[in-house]
């Protein structure tokens, strides 16, 4: 399939030739449903944590004698049926990521520019480059109406593009070797250098 071509300015810089087997399938939303699964666990901290019946600061001395009161029996205060009492079968800091192969996860990326491709919210720029001014680069973007975009270089991105960028909201760059589908998802427009797109292809054929 061919794309135009563009620059920041808004000028055409031709046009190029996206490989079917990234760009051209129909995406499936379980495949996608699964990757961004797999990648928000994985980011989970997984810190949370309650207070156990040993845990909970109370005298262990019976609270009060085992008959004759009328009430139920108890030991101590800090019994999970008190307020305040410990936490019965609370969270405890655990891993909350699970394994996803690298072939599925190759799979779920190509599902995702895909589906950026279909949706027609895929732009391919010749190159991310500028020097420095976020001024200068926040009004080429509201020109061309990225109002939430996600920009993917080759290797690495251009120092100058990467500091205007950096303070520009809804805009974020990434290397090709981030590429994610999460991130990918999450905004309206995908945006691609040529740079980007050759690592892209040669990273998931």
């Amino acid at each position: 399939m061919k794309l135009d071509v563009i620059k920041l300015d808004g000028g055409k810089a031709g046009d190029i030739e996206l490989d079917a087997d990234l760009f051209g399938l129909e995406p499936r939303a379980d495949i996608l449903h699964r990757v961004v699964r797999w990648q928000r666990n994985n980011a989970q901290q997984g810190t949370h944590k309650v207070k156990t019946r040993s845990e909970v600061k109370y005298s262990t001395k019976k609270i009060y004698r085992q008959k004759g009161t009328g009430g139920a029996r108890h030991g101590a205060r800090s019994a999970p049926i008190f307020r305040s009492g410990g936490i019965y079968a609370g969270p405890t800091p655990r891993d909350h990521g699970h394994e996803l192969t690298k072939k599925f996860r190759k799979l779920g990326l190509r599902h995702a520019l895909s589906a950026k491709a279909k949706a027609g919210e895929l732009v391919v720029i010749d190159a991310a480059e500028s020097d420095g001014k976020t001024g200068a680069l926040a009004k080429q973007v509201a020109n061309l109406g990225w109002k939430r975009a996600l920009i993917i270089d080759g290797a690495t991105v251009n120092e100058g593009f990467a500091k205007a960028a950096r303070n520009i909201e809804g805009l974020d760059v990434l290397p090709s070797m981030g590429a994610n589908v999460y991130d990918i998802l999450k905004r309206d427009t995908l945006v691609l250098t040529k740079a980007g797109v050759e690592a892209l292809e040669a990273r998931l054929k």
